[in-house]
């Protein structure tokens, strides 16, 4: 997803956000994903070189282009070689299999490209079906955390060879 992308989205220009995404979008869009946007326009305004590490859009490409999800790490990789992905899919199109091969799919692009060899989920304990993408990726739990803005997150890590 694009700066251009992003902010025309944010602005409500849907019409441009489809145009420069080669997609359709949600007639809700962004919805909740305008906070995610907003982060992800502060994180690159200084520093443009995250964008590959950001924000993508899940689409799915037949029989017409259209956004079904985004996903994403939340930053570049931190000291450890480790990467923090988020993901979320529409609700009209969750359960079908998106997330898990969008998320097979960036992690298999993260260790071809930089060999990443570690990666990490925040997820709530109340989110059942990302509880079982993590678990059936192989995630193992390491502990819990705090988030200001989503409350309790369990965490879980998961070594590149166990994603492939």
């Amino acid at each position: 997803m694009s700066p251009a992308f992003m902010r025309a989205s944010l602005s409500g220009d849907l019409a441009v956000a489809s145009q420069l995404l080669g997609a359709a979008l949600p007639s809700t869009w962004p919805g909740p994903a305008a906070r995610t946007l907003r982060r992800r326009l502060d994180q690159l305004a200084p520093d443009p070189s995250l964008q590959p590490w950001l924000l993508r859009a899940m689409v799915l490409r037949a029989p017409k282009p259209r956004l079904v999800g985004r996903i994403g790490f939340h930053a570049a990789p931190d000291p450890r070689g480790a990467l923090e992905v988020g993901y979320a899919v529409e609700p009209t199109d969750r359960r079908q299999g998106f997330a898990l091969e969008a998320v097979r799919a960036l992690f298999a692009w993260a260790h071809a490209n930089y060999a990443i060899t570690h990666f990490v989920a925040s997820v709530s304990p109340t989110n059942v079906p990302s509880l079982a993408l993590v678990r059936r990726l192989g995630f193992v739990q390491m502990g819990s955390q705090w988030d200001d803005e989503d409350g309790e997150e369990l965490v879980f890590e998961l070594d590149v060879g166990s994603a492939q």
